[in-house]
């Protein structure tokens, strides 16, 4: 007879930890967390002006990546940026070029024609040469600017009048019917505005290369937040519907609870540490919510079966079976998706460590959520689920009894 083949088992068959006695704690610890979330935003308000970090594309600004032929600090590149009028930027370490550093800057703005300046050079401008300006446009972020006066003007000589008023040109055309007297003015971008700064502060020539530029409007950033929401809660809603079809009242909403769980807490995990919350981050939280999922049903579908193997059995006692029957695999499921995104988070860079951070907070929260939060609540509803039972089984007996009561009497009166 053939020796019975043996694998590797992280959870020894037979296991028996009683996750499900010891409930009440780590429920209590998953209120406090979700406490902490709901505390950290407020706080976040008050300290940083968002609840969040919210990235570019949900913010709206400009985010480059600036490689430099020396070595300089990010504090050198923040001074440069802030004497040439850009204040508040954000300048991280991105890496290394050949041996000199490379950052990553992010400004709140996706041009230099800030609504502010736009009506200080309007003012500035309002009369060029013997030319009077009838009308200025602009808008917020973008990259030109349209200026109309009562007679003809050379662009030269409104690009000088700009350019005493702070502002920098690339080109300056006519636009429209020449008896508008009409000009399209295209304005240097936030990549030479950098660029120019830099090199101002720094030396001429430090700035070796901007391999990367992207740029959201603050318009866009606020519509991208409302579409992450809806996207998330899509998500939710069709997870609702597939589950409704693939379980019962008892068993649907622990799935449901354990999802929004670990949504909140990873979004608390960002609000603590305040780290910046983008596009990717969502991704990564509608990624923790399939995880999840998927990690709940395994053991749910382990409890069904195991509840009706185990009729004699207490349903708490059947639900702890069935989580140590599953823990192994749990574990290893787990444990892989955790390594390789915790190598993400040590090696990676900008979005992808942010991304990597994320699903380290959900994969552990998810898999405890499974556990100790679905479980426990799919347990509750069963006790609601059998006392219901019991009291509609009763009814019929006291239904039948009224009657015989009644008989009894009418022959006692006779």
């Amino acid at each position: 007879m053939a020796e019975q083949q043996k694998f590797f088992e992280v959870i020894k068959s037979g296991t028996d930890i009683d996750f499900i006695g010891n409930q009440k704690y780590w429920i209590g610890a998953s209120i406090v967390l979700v406490l902490v979330t709901f505390i950290m935003l407020p706080v976040n308000l008050y300290l940083h002006g968002h609840v969040l970090n919210w990235g570019v594309e949900f913010k709206g600004g400009t985010q480059l990546v600036v490689e430099f032929n020396k070595t300089v600090d990010a504090s050198q590149v923040r001074d440069a940026l802030t004497a040439a009028g850009l204040h508040n930027a954000d300048v991280v370490k991105y890496g290394s070029e050949g041996g000199t550093p490379a950052f990553m800057v992010t400004l709140g703005s996706v041009s230099i024609m800030s609504g502010e300046q736009a009506k200080k050079v309007e003012a500035a401008i309002a009369r060029v040469g013997d030319a009077n300006l009838h009308k200025f446009e602009s808008s917020e972020g973008g990259d030109k600017i349209y200026l109309r006066f009562d007679k003809n003007v050379e662009p030269p000589v409104i690009a000088t009048a700009l350019r005493a008023a702070g502002t920098e040109t690339t080109q300056i055309q006519s636009f429209g019917p020449p008896e508008d007297h009409t000009y399209e003015v295209t304005l240097i971008g936030m990549e030479g505005e950098v660029r120019k700064a830099l090199d101002a502060k720094l030396g001429a020539g430090t700035v070796k290369a901007i391999p990367s530029v992207s740029s959201v409007g603050a318009k866009a950033g606020k519509q991208l937040q409302i579409d992450g929401v809806r996207a998330l809660l899509g998500a939710i809603l069709l997870i609702v519907i597939y589950v409704a079809f693939r379980f019962d009242f008892r068993y649907g909403p622990g799935t449901i609870v354990a999802l929004l769980h670990d949504a909140v807490i990873t979004v608390g995990a960002f609000a603590v540490t305040y780290k910046e919350f983008s596009l990717t981050t969502l991704a990564a939280i509608l990624t923790i919510i399939g995880f999840s999922m998927n990690d709940t049903i395994v053991v749910f579908d382990r409890i069904r079966e195991n509840a009706a193997k185990y009729r004699d059995r207490k349903f708490d006692k059947v639900v702890n079976h069935a989580i140590n029957e599953t823990l192994s695999r749990t574990i290893l499921t787990s444990a892989t998706v955790f390594f390789v995104t915790l190598a993400m988070n040590i090696f990676g860079t900008g979005v992808i460590r942010d991304f990597a951070f994320a699903m380290n907070v959900g994969v552990i929260v998810g898999t405890y959520s499974s556990i100790f939060i679905a479980s426990p609540i799919l347990i509750w509803l069963n006790e609601k689920y059998v006392a219901m039972q019991k009291r509609q089984a009763a009814r019929p007996e006291r239904n039948i009894r009224k009657p015989a009561r009644r008989d009894e009497e009418e022959a006692a009166e006779t």
